[in-house]
């Protein structure tokens, strides 16, 4: 009696690979949505699968000791959960050694209407930002199991962060990965302003400009964000207090950063 559903179960994991939808059981089995949504509802019943998301289930290994983990990689959630999406932000700095801190929450940038900017699934945590669809570039592809999952490359990773630094978690934060970034073999200049202006986030230029010129003044990047500064002040870290104007950059910057002031 077990024998016929676990063939079938196998034949639906073996197309499926590391997650079953509901299409991948109805072109495994031949049978209609409504009957495959059926048949994936009462495995999941019977122990066999865990469901992860709308119509989206994961096999639940034989020695699995529990059954509310049962995903070794949840990085593969990214693409049937978010897409059009990308994971990003302190996930893809640590991915490229940006920085050694450990950040719990992995962080998707999303194209999806958001109900809520945390989410949990199968235990692990997941921090959404919600993006426009064109905002979506300078990613590369990675394998995970059998899956493809899209992440930021390095460049759109540090634009990221600087145009808006609560997705490194933090100025400081991102003035360590900035460094990281400068002294990267793969680091490119020219890339990284070019996805600046793609992204059309003024702030970036100026956050930029300000954090490189701290350290080198003959850094060719210090000139290439001068030239593109825009009208307005921005903050250098909109989540703390910032009352000291750096009005070279148009850049409200706190008191400890406070060097080259001109304005309180």
């Amino acid at each position: 009696m077990i024998a016929r559903p676990r063939a079938r179960l196998a034949t639906v994991l073996q197309a499926a690979k590391d997650l079953v939808t509901i299409d991948a059981a109805v072109a495994a089995l031949g049978v209609d949505r409504l009957q495959a949504a059926k048949i994936l509802a009462r495995w999941q019943q019977q122990g066999w699968l865990k469901r992860v998301g709308r119509g989206l289930y994961a096999p639940i290994p034989l020695d699995a000791i529990s059954r509310e983990q049962v995903l070794s990689d949840p990085w593969i959630l990214v693409p049937a959960r978010f897409d059009p999406a990308y994971i990003g932000g302190w996930t893809a700095a640590e991915h490229w050694n940006m920085t050694e801190q450990l950040f719990r929450s992995i962080f998707v940038f999303t194209a999806r209407p958001l109900r809520a900017r945390e989410l949990v699934i199968q235990g692990v945590p997941f921090t959404l930002k919600r993006i426009q669809k064109t905002a979506i570039f300078g990613t590369r592809t990675l394998w995970r199991s059998h899956t493809r999952v899209a992440i930021s490359d390095k460049h759109r990773t540090m634009v990221d962060l600087l145009a808006n630094p609560a997705t490194g978690g933090g100025l400081r934060h991102v003035e360590s990965c900035l460094k990281h970034y400068l002294a990267d073999r793969e680091s490119d200049r020219h890339t990284l302003i070019r996805y600046a202006e793609t992204l059309g986030n003024g702030a970036v230029f100026k956050r930029l400009g300000f954090l490189v010129s701290q350290w080198f003044d003959d850094d060719p990047l210090v000139e290439a964000c001068r030239l593109r500064l825009t009208q307005g002040n921005a903050k250098l870290d909109p989540a703390l207090p910032c009352r000291r104007l750096i009005k070279a950059w148009h850049l409200w910057v706190p008191k400890h950063w406070a060097k080259g002031a001109d304005h309180d």
